[in-house]
């Protein structure tokens, strides 16, 4: 997207794509010539490490998901995953040598799907093969109303986990069925009562907005539903229909093109959605920190030593779980049809030791895209870009490097003050415009060439 103007993007919706990470996985492919996991970071800083596992599972597939899931395994088939992940984790943190993880996140599919004994033996045999202390740094999990019970959270909140993010996506049971989601009410209030009974200082509230036959006031009453339960952080996502999904299927037997709404007849009103959820909740008193993310001015502080998803390298353990040195990022390979995921999950099983000792699907950052990531990261959330930073780690101008930037300001999407640069409130509302122009030609091509299935 990086030969258009931003001028010319931003006469389209503003809805594109979403950020979340750069390069996105479909720009990744096979690596010829393999090399080991322990020269990839051998050179690497891993005092400050994120480590992240992920569970594929769930009870259900929602209509908008294009997660790496699958829903309802086979019961074998899950301790088969477990086992294979103490494996990749045993020999992951022996490649690694003398390291220390300062964050923790378990996501998935949904990692509460595992019963309360699974739970435990995945906790038991993060703190026995790798050197982090889960009570002394922000670790988090992602849940589901329905997995939810109290067995559950007490041995997440007795492991250390200090954060659970669980979506809602709306309060309203027509705009859930809309969703392809089979949720109640009432199981949604009774896992928030689990949560907080088990003491687990932050809890995330993730709401869609976009769905079909959603309204602003329909909208509203969703966030001020949330609202009453005083969570720490709420995320507000735009609803995008992406291929091979549930909501993509639909689309396709009612005729439809594949787009961001489901019905072509629809009107997309998600600005209009986004801004009026976003008054609503500074006025309750949240603070904005992304495009997404809104947090509570009493959210306790997450703490723990300095990380810097710029800088700090990640590990994922699990099927569909991504790494990053600060040259190579890797993963297992990425689908989303639940015919794909069966097929990754199953060679994901079959894997020895000597094969997770080396990496063998990624993509390699030259400079130029060292460079635009730690931009993407930086200016898509507050505070913004820091241009001195951004000197001292590369050893130019930001705004040499990249003179597109330029044009944010032209757009009146930005501010500047001193060396840092921030997007403004329609900067913000755009970001999902921003970020993709920002991608580099060559992972756009490749982005494009992926065949998903």
């Amino acid at each position: 997207m990086t030969a258009h103007r931003l001028s010319e993007l931003l006469r389209l919706e503003p809805y594109q794509a979403y950020s979340y990470s750069y390069p996105h996985k479909s720009a990744y492919r096979p690596i010829t010539q393999p090399p080991l996991l322990a020269d990839a970071w051998a050179s690497e800083p891993r005092d400050a490490l994120f480590l992240y596992l992920h569970v594929p599972f769930c009870s259900y597939r929602c209509g908008f998901c294009n997660l790496f899931a699958m829903a309802r395994p086979a019961p074998a088939q899950v301790e088969a995953y477990l086992a294979q992940m103490e494996k990749q984790l045993r020999v992951t943190a022996d490649a690694l040598g003398e390291h220390r993880f300062v964050r923790f996140a378990l996501g998935g599919g949904t990692p509460t799907y595992l019963d309360a004994p699974q739970l435990q033996r995945l906790f038991d045999f993060v703190q026995r093969h790798a050197n982090i202390d889960l009570h002394s740094i922000p670790a988090g999990i992602e849940v589901s109303p329905e997995t939810v019970d109290a067995a559950k959270m007490k041995i997440c909140r007795d492991a250390g986990i200090d954060r659970v993010s669980m979506g809602i996506q709306s309060f309203s049971d027509a705009e859930v069925r809309s969703l392809v989601r089979p949720q109640q009410r009432a199981v949604v209030e009774e896992a928030i009562a689990q949560i907080r009974a088990a003491g687990i200082p932050t809890l995330n509230l993730d709401l869609i907005y976009g769905i079909a036959g959603q309204t602003v006031a329909s909208f509203l009453t969703s966030i001020d539903s949330a609202l009453a339960f005083q969570p720490e952080e709420l995320y507000l996502y735009p609803l995008y229909v992406r291929p091979h999904t549930g909501l993509d299927r639909i689309g396709a037997k009612e005729g439809g093109k594949r787009s961001f709404v489901i019905h072509p007849e629809s009107v997309d009103n998600r600005l209009a959605l986004y801004e009026a959820g976003r008054e609503r909740l500074l006025a309750a008193g949240y603070e904005q920190v992304s495009m997404r993310m809104f947090r509570a001015a009493n959210a306790p502080d997450s703490g723990g030593p300095a990380y810097c998803c710029q800088s700090d390298g990640m590990v994922g353990i699990g099927c569909g779980a991504r790494s990053y040195t600060s040259g190579l990022h890797y993963s297992s390979e990425y689908g989303v049809s639940r015919r794909s995921v069966a097929e990754i999950l199953a060679h994901y099983l079959e894997r020895n030791e000597a094969s997770f000792a080396r990496i063998d699907y990624g993509v390699r950052l030259d400079e130029d895209e060292r460079r635009r990531r730690f931009v993407i990261q930086s200016l898509l959330a507050q505070p913004g870009l820091d241009l001195a930073q951004y000197r001292e780690r590369f050893g130019t101008e930001c705004f040499d490097d990249l003179p597109q930037l330029d044009e944010l300001f032209e757009q009146g999407l930005a501010t500047r003050e001193d060396a840092l640069v921030a997007l403004n409130d329609t900067g913000l509302a755009r970001a999902d415009t921003i970020g993709p122009w920002l991608i580099s030609a060559g992972v756009a091509e490749r982005m494009r060439d992926y065949q998903l299935d």
